[in-house]
């Protein structure tokens, strides 16, 4: 089976989705059965193929987890030497299953949930688009594809938070689109400069790896390259304080596009750290640690503060994002095996849960057509199982031991307290103090979030509401995966750790080698 994938599987792996979109094109929009057909199919033979991959992957045991595997590595662009070079590892193929699970998941959920304007032929579209954008970032190991794959994911969710998001939208797509673009032109510079200092002959990640382990490139030049690759991968993140345009993508986004971008393409920046800056420029990465583990922690408390301002239930989720992914960015800034590992659960962890809450949150929209805090309440009394299954993802959220959230957030503070060495120790432990207490804040907003909006009983403006219903089979076929591996995971963390510990060690060398606790 393993010649089977060596042979095509990554490429077909990465390109049936917009295969599935090109086939919807020839298809007259007016056959809106027919395109979410074409599109739950399409996704659905993707996530075959990559499971039968992924099987595959685990059989080969844990001693190959850290090679490449099912690698193709063609000719592409000779004049710069950039080249098709694509493949999987431990560090990949988590975040590969999350994508593979959470568009067919999303497209199941929208069988009936297609926002206005309903032109369903594009909105789908869009989503197959995404889908092999997201999938070509997991696997290429070029900087030059990984770039185009990383910008391939930009009009998509640009078109889909502008033409079918809320009232502000026009303002959050611009905004949405301004940011993420004015990161990516930093990471483009970054990479060209790499690129040239290393002497122009590759743009592969583990080639440039090598040639600058063995190379004489002055500590200046790392780190003023990993800067800019810092701006890029920090906005995609994003971290504090480029954040801002994440609250107002959020909530003026539909539904699916919220579950998306919370989900996978945030985790396209914290994947660039891991995956590119680190491994290439491990000095540099030193150098930038105090740095990136003060926002990281910023983050964390500012995110927690402001989930406590909202007034709207979708953007206090949004805030919680910014919150989250301070621990993943804290556990990525110690540059130890633990923290890394952390860091990579936490990526997981965190598409599935607050991919949950933006689930609930849009099915919330649908039955009162508001999100407003204050509007709601008596959930557990109207839609009681929706009620049940809010209060269970916002257990997890807030880290609840035996629930996915813990693993994702426990383990990046006690990675803070021994970093790599060349760290200061006593700030990361000051770092872990913060985030630790980040986590009581944490409880509060999503405590309170739960208490307004399920407890107690009905407003009067929705009390005798016939709109409002309990759970739809398409919310139950698409939250229960979900549900399910938020308690598996919960359980049974060292599937996730196992996979990308070796990996983890492999890539980032002796900078990593020390200082796990």
């Amino acid at each position: 089976m393993t010649e089977f994938f060596n042979d095509w599987g990554i490429t077909a792996l990465v390109f049936l989705p917009l295969v599935g979109a090109l086939l919807m094109m020839l298809v007259p929009a007016k056959d809106e059965e027919l395109h979410k057909t074409i599109a739950l199919g399409t996704t659905v033979i993707t996530g075959v193929l990559g499971g039968f991959m992924l099987w595959d992957f685990w059989g080969m045991g844990k001693a190959n987890w850290s090679t490449l595997q099912y690698v193709q590595d063609r000719t592409w662009i000779d004049v710069i030497n950039a080249r098709y070079f694509v493949g999987i590892d431990g560090i990949s193929a988590p975040l590969i299953a999350l994508t593979l699970l959470v568009v067919p998941l999303v497209l199941i959920y929208s069988w009936n949930h297609i926002p206005n304007p309903g032109n369903a032929k594009m909105f789908l579209i869009l989503i197959l688009v995404l889908h092999t954008g997201m999938l070509g970032s997991f696997v290429a190991q070029d900087l030059v594809l990984f770039f185009v794959f990383f910008e391939v994911v930009l009009l998509p969710m640009y078109f889909m938070i502008g033409v079918w998001g809320g009232e502000q939208r026009l303002y959050a797509a611009i905004k949405f689109f301004l940011f993420t673009l004015f990161g990516s032109a930093l990471m483009l510079v970054s990479f060209l400069a790499l690129y040239w200092v290393t002497g122009g002959t590759t743009f592969s990640i583990p080639g440039l790896a090598d040639q600058v382990a063995a190379g004489d490139i002055a500590l200046g030049t790392q780190v003023a390259i990993f800067g800019g690759m810092f701006l890029g991968f920090g906005i995609k993140v994003p971290m504090f304080p480029f954040h801002t345009w994440l609250p107002d993508a959020h909530t003026q986004a539909p539904t699916q596009g919220s579950v998306i971008l919370a989900a996978v393409l945030l985790k396209l920046g914290t994947y660039g750290f891991v995956r590119i800056a680190i491994p290439i420029l491990p000095e540099a990465a030193v150098e930038w640690a105090p740095w990136i583990g003060l926002l990281a922690v910023i983050g964390i408390i500012y995110g927690a503060l402001g989930c406590l301002a909202q007034t709207d239930m979708k953007r206090l989720i949004a805030f919680s994002s910014v919150a989250h992914m301070g621990y993943v960015m804290l556990g990525i800034a110690t540059l130890t095996p633990f923290g890394i590992n952390a860091a990579i659960f936490g990526m997981v962890a965190h598409g599935l849960i607050t991919g949950m809450l933006f689930f609930i949150a849009g099915s919330v929209k649908d039955r009162f057509h508001t999100l407003e805090i204050k509007r709601l309440g008596g959930l557990l009394v109207q839609a009681p199982k929706m009620g049940w299954i809010l209060g269970f993802c916002t257990m997890a959220s807030l880290g609840l031991p035996g629930l996915a959230g813990f693993w994702g957030e426990f383990p990046a503070i006690l990675a803070a307290y021994s970093p790599a060495e060349g760290i200061s120790t006593t700030l990361f432990r000051v770092y872990m103090v913060i985030a630790a207490l980040g986590t009581v804040l944490a409880a509060g907003y999503l405590l309170w979030l739960l208490q307004r909006t399920a407890f107690g009983t009905p407003s009067e403006e929705f009390a005798d509401d016939p709109e409002i219903v309990d759970m739809h089979a398409s919310e139950w076929i698409a939250w229960l995966p979900l549900l399910v591996l938020i308690v598996f995971f919960g359980f049974l963390p060292g599937i996730i750790f196992d996979l990308t510990d070796g990996t983890v060690v492999d890539r980032l060398g002796s900078l990593v080698a020390e200082g796990s606790p």
